[in-house]
């Protein structure tokens, strides 16, 4: 062997019994991935015996397992079938490879006393295996992942590449947080796996990180994808599958990303200038992190009966509700900070101002009702409604309107008092009057 680390005859049989099987390896063979233990074993046989009366190394092993270590020292490819196999070869090659012992006098029984020093190379076995797939088991499949699966942008670190990557990927340190002083043999490794998650959900994953586009089935089976990607730390695959809507709108000629506010991450906010003089006033965009290349103007949605718009005369506002208020003031600031604003809180303050145009599109109480729109507006006066509209229409100026599902621009302006503002443009709209037209939406379980 060209350059070997062994000097080990290569003709010569050398006899090594795992367990309850006997194997006969060449000097060859052993050479071929030195130094092991192996190699140290016999070299020193050689030095203190002639070559023809090296004993017979034995180790309490298991069997099975060595003779796939055979057929790689032999010259062939071994790779393992799952995450059983692989930390088991794991561990033994580990010991095989990393173990050096002290040999005693040729009258004493060779024990097997493991020093733990590092080897002066890796061998290739284990060097093969830190390189390896990862072997894992995912609720009851067994899933083999290359490593590289994980090259998009915003998927790695991930639960994989921290949990398996530290353990079975660090060839500097074997075993890591173990003290191996004295020890024997390796510990008993547990083969990886998650068993509280779904293995059909994480075939789907993984169709995705192979660049494959996914059929999202509903939104069930769209949770159950967002679910597991947090759980497993894959933020470019969340990303993809959010729900979300890029356009270009017609009008305006400019890209527009539509998303829902609990999806919004503070590294995608983005800011567009109204006048390059004025690097202030202007539209909030967004970009999906790790996904989208430019920034579109923000079409921001809300749900789930998320705010309150409040009338007082021609000023509309909006206070959210719940976890969506402090969604709304966290977004907020995230802007301020975007636009380096000396104190970000002063755009997060409740509730926010709200500004409705001809053009937005208004639901009321399940029905497109256009005459609302320039009542809410501010634009016409009650009392020019239709009968049919009447007892909406006499609703006091101070009423307040539930806001069920809305989409929004956010756009930040002078406030009057040499401050800034953040107002939400009313793009799309559906509101509830009364409790009454709430209760009627309500469905038995």
């Amino acid at each position: 062997m060209s350059g070997s680390a062994c000097s080990l005859p290569p003709e010569k049989v050398f006899s090594i019994q795992i367990g309850s099987d006997l194997f006969r390896l060449s000097g060859a063979s052993i050479a071929s991935d030195a130094p092991s233990y192996f190699s140290r074993f016999f070299e020193e046989q050689v030095r203190v015996n002639d070559a023809s009366s090296c004993r017979t190394l034995y180790i309490d092993r298991d069997p099975v397992t060595f003779r796939d270590i055979a057929r790689h020292l032999q010259g062939y490819h071994v790779r393992p079938r799952d995450g059983p196999q692989f930390v088991k070869l794991f561990a033994d090659s580990q010991f095989y490879s990393c173990t050096s012992f002290d040999l005693p006098s040729r009258t004493e029984r060779v024990a097997l006393i493991a020093n733990h020093r590092p080897p002066r190379a890796v061998p290739r076995l284990m060097s093969q295996l830190f390189e390896s797939e990862i072997f894992i088991q995912i609720g009851d499949r067994h899933f083999e992942i290359p490593r590289d699966i994980f090259s998009s942008p915003g998927d790695s670190p991930n639960f994989f590449t921290l949990g398996f990557g530290a353990f079975f990927a660090s060839p500097s340190e074997v075993f890591p947080g173990l003290d191996r002083t004295g020890l024997l043999r390796p510990p008993a490794i547990t083969p990886p796996s998650v068993p509280n998650r779904s293995a059909e959900v994480f075939a789907d994953l993984l169709h995705i990180l192979r660049g494959y586009p996914l059929h999202i089935r509903n939104e069930e089976h769209r949770a159950e994808l967002i679910r597991d990607c947090r759980y497993f730390h894959l933020r470019g695959v969340e990303q993809k599958i959010i729900p979300h809507k890029l356009s270009v709108n017609p009008f305006t000629q400019r890209p527009e990303v539509t998303i829902r506010l609990e999806d919004i991450r503070p590294s995608g906010i983005h800011f567009f200038p109204d006048n390059p003089a004025s690097p202030i006033l202007g539209l909030v965009g967004y970009a999906r992190p790790h996904v989208d290349e430019k920034p579109a103007d923000l079409i921001l949605q809300t749900g789930d009966d998320a705010a309150i718009i409040d009338r007082r005369g021609s000023i509309l506002t909006a206070d959210f509700l719940g976890n969506f208020k402090s969604r709304m003031t966290n977004l907020l600031q995230v802007v301020g900070k975007k636009i380096e604003l000396p104190d970000p809180q002063q755009l997060s303050g409740m509730p926010v101002k709200v500004r409705l145009g001809r053009d937005v599109d208004l639901n009321v109480d399940g029905e497109n009702d256009p005459q609302f729109t320039l009542i809410l507006a501010g634009l016409k006066d009650d009392e020019t409604e239709p009968p049919a509209k009447r007892q909406r229409s006499e609703t006091p100026a101070g009423a307040r309107w539930l806001v069920r599902n809305a989409q929004w621009k956010l756009q930040l302006q002078p406030n009057g008092d040499n401050g800034l503002e953040l107002v939400l443009f009313a793009i799309k709209l559906d509101l509830y009057t009364n409790q009454r037209v709430h209760n009627q939406a309500r469905n038995f379980l």
